[in-house]
C-alpha cells in the first residue's frame, strides 16, 4: 500500500491517505480538518476513495469525519465502541477549541481487537490499544510492515493519559504488549510528528524503552 501524510488543523495532526497501489482503492485515516488539502491528494493520485478510518475521535483526528462521510457517501470504520462518548462530544469540543463546527456521527462499523479492514487488495489488522482513550485502535499492514498508531506512540514520546478515559498503565501495556511484539522493523505513523520504528522507540524512548522494564 501507498501512503501520503497531510498535517491538518492547528494541532498539526497527521491525517493519512492510504491506498492500494493496484486497485487505487483509498481510505482517509483520521480526517480532523482541512479537507480540501487532504482531498487534493485523492485527486492528484486519481484514487477511488472508499472509506474513512478512525484511530480515535479526539477533535483533531475526527472533527471533519461527518462532513467527509456525508459529502462523499463514505462508510466510517472505527474506533472501538468504548470511544462513543468522545464522538458525542465533538460539537462541544469544536466550540471549546475554536474549530469550525463539527457534528457527531455513528460509525458504520465499530472495530475491535482482531478485526480486519480491507482496502483493495490490501488488508489492515486492527489492534485495540487503550490508554490515550478507552477505544483507541491501531491499523497495521503486515505486508507493508507499517502501523498507523494515532496518539498511542510518538517518536520519543507517548500519548497523553490525563484526558477523560485515559489510563497510563493501559497505555504502556498497549505499547509494550501489543505494538512492540510486532517487530523492531515496523515503521509507524504517529498522530503528530515524524515517523519512527518500534525498534528505535524500544531503544531510545524515555517512556517505554526496554531498559526501563528490566
Amino acid at each position: 500500500m501507498q501512503l501520503a501524510i497531510v498535517p491538518v488543523t492547528p494541532f498539526q495532526q497527521n491525517c493519512s491517505v492510504l491506498w492500494c497501489e493496484h486497485t487505487r482503492a483509498a481510505a482517509i485515516v483520521d480526517p480532523g480538518g482541512d479537507l480540501e488539502r487532504v482531498l487534493q491528494v485523492v485527486e492528484r493520485e486519481r484514487l477511488d476513495l472508499r472509506k474513512i478510518l478512525l484511530t480515535h475521535p479526539h477533535l483533531d483526528h475526527a472533527a471533519a469525519t461527518a462532513e467527509l462521510a456525508e459529502s462523499r457517501g463514505l462508510p466510517i470504520e472505527g474506533p472501538h465502541r468504548a470511544d462513543a462518548y468522545w464522538i458525542e462530544g465533538l460539537p462541544e469540543q469544536a466550540a471549546m477549541f475554536g474549530f469550525p463546527p463539527s457534528r457527531s456521527f455513528e460509525p458504520t462499523r465499530w472495530l475491535a481487537q482482531g478485526d480486519r479492514v480491507q482496502l483493495g487488495e490490501g488488508e489492515l489488522e486492527v489492534l485495540h490499544c487503550p490508554g490515550h482513550t478507552p477505544g483507541h485502535v491501531v491499523f497495521y499492514s503486515r505486508a507493508d510492515r507499517l502501523a498507523l498508531v494515532g496518539d498511542v506512540l510518538f517518536q520519543g514520546s507517548i500519548g497523553r493519559s490525563d484526558l477523560p478515559g485515559g489510563d497510563q498503565g493501559a497505555l504502556l501495556r498497549s505499547i509494550r504488549e501489543r505494538l512492540f511484539p510486532l517487530g523492531d522493523d515496523i515503521r509507524f505513523v504517529p498522530g503528530h510528528g515524524p515517523m519512527s520504528s518500534f525498534g528505535a522507540e524500544r531503544r531510545t524512548n524515555p517512556f517505554v524503552a526496554d531498559r526501563l522494564f528490566r
